[in-house]
C-alpha cells in the first residue's frame, strides 16, 4: 500500500505542548502521542500551523518529529510541516524531515511573498525533484495571502512524489473541482473542522483536524463513519461538534485548543510569543464548552 493510501481518516494537526516559560514540555508531548495512538488517530501532523511552527527552532522540529516516529510511528504515519516564505528555506526543513524519518511532509504555500500560480509550481517542482519523502501540499489562504488554484494542482499531482493536498479553502466548489481532476490518484484532505464531514462524504480521503486534538477518539470514530458511508450515524456526531468546531475557531489556532488543553490536564499553560493565552472574555464561553463537552471521550453507547 502506497504512503498516500494511509493518509486517511482522522490526521491530527498537533499541539505543541510548552511549559509556561515557553520551553517545549517534552513527557506531555509523549503523552499525547501516545493518547492519539490509544485514540485511533490515523496520521499526526508536527510542526504545522497547530504546532506554532514559525515559532519552532531547527533542533525542536527535529526532536519533536523523532519522538512522534517513536512513539506514533508504529501506529500510524508521521507528517512534518514544512514551508516558509522562500523555496531553499521550505528546503531546509525538508532535510530536516528527512533527518527525522518522517513518512511525508506537509508544505504549506509559501506565505507573504504571496507568489503567482506559476511560482508555486516551481517552488513545489523543486521541492518534490529533491526528495524520496511523499509531499502533501497545503493550501491555506487566509494565512498565506495567496490560493493555489485546481488547474495548478493538476499540474502538480503529475508528479510521484506529491501524495495529495490539504485544502482548507472552504468556498463551494472548490472541493468538487479537486475531486474531478484528472491524472494519477492522490489524497484530497479536508484542512476545515465545520464542513469536514461533508467533504469525506464527498470523496475526500481525510481530515487534518485540530479538533482532533481534544476530542480524538469522537474525531476518529466520525470520520471512520463517513468514511464507510454510514452518513446518518455521522451526521449525528458531526452535529454534536458543531459548538466544539466553533469554539476552537473563536480566536487564533491554537490558542483555544490549548487552553482546552490545559483544562483536561494533558498540557501546561504554555504558548509562545506572538500567541498569548485565552483571552479573559472568552474565558466564560470556554468553560461553557468545557462543560458542554468534557465527557465526549466516554465510550460511545452501542447500538
Amino acid at each position: 500500500m502506497t504512503v498516500y493510501q494511509h493518509i486517511k481518516g482522522s490526521i491530527v494537526a498537533m499541539v505543541t505542548p510548552m511549559q509556561p516559560n515557553g520551553d517545549i514540555d517534552w513527557p506531555a508531548w509523549d503523552h499525547l502521542l501516545q493518547w492519539h495512538a490509544a485514540s485511533g488517530t490515523s496520521s499526526v501532523v508536527v510542526a504545522g500551523t497547530t504546532g506554532e511552527s514559525a515559532c519552532l527552532k531547527k533542533a525542536e522540529l527535529l526532536q519533536l518529529t523523532q519522538r512522534a516516529v517513536e512513539l506514533f510511528g508504529p501506529h500510524g504515519s508521521v507528517i512534518m510541516g514544512i514551508g516558509s516564505p522562500g523555496t531553499a528555506k521550505s528546503m531546509d526543513l525538508l532535510r530536516i524531515a528527512e533527518q527525522a524519518r518522517a513518512d511525508a511532509v506537509l508544505a504549506v504555500t509559501p506565505y507573504y511573498n504571496r507568489p503567482p500560480q506559476a511560482g508555486l509550481r516551481q517552488h513545489y517542482a523543486a521541492l518534490a525533484d529533491n526528495t524520496a519523502l511523499p509531499i502533501i501540499v497545503y493550501n491555506v489562504p487566509g494565512r498565506t495571502g495567496v490560493d493555489l488554484q485546481p488547474e495548478t494542482f493538476a499540474a502538480l499531482k503529475q508528479h510521484a512524489n506529491i501524495i495529495g493536498l490539504k485544502e482548507a479553502n472552504a468556498e463551494p466548489g472548490r472541493l468538487a473541482a479537486l475531486l474531478n481532476l484528472p491524472g494519477r490518484s492522490v489524497s484530497i484532505l479536508s484542512g476545515d473542522d465545520p464542513t469536514a464531514c461533508a467533504s469525506l462524504q464527498a470523496g475526500a480521503s481525510g481530515v487534518i483536524s485540530v479538533a482532533a486534538n481534544v476530542a480524538p477518539g469522537s474525531c476518529a470514530e466520525l470520520y471512520r463513519l463517513a468514511l464507510a458511508g454510514e452518513a446518518e450515524q455521522a451526521n449525528r456526531l458531526d452535529s454534536q461538534l458543531q459548538d466544539l468546531y466553533e469554539f476552537l475557531g473563536c480566536c487564533s489556532n491554537p490558542i483555544p485548543a490549548k487552553w482546552y488543553l490545559e483544562r483536561l490536564g494533558k498540557i501546561q499553560r504554555g504558548i509562545r510569543l506572538p500567541l498569548v493565552w485565552l483571552p479573559r472574555e472568552l474565558e466564560q464561553y470556554a468553560d461553557r464548552i468545557y462543560e458542554q463537552y468534557r465527557n465526549i471521550e466516554d465510550p460511545l453507547p452501542t447500538a
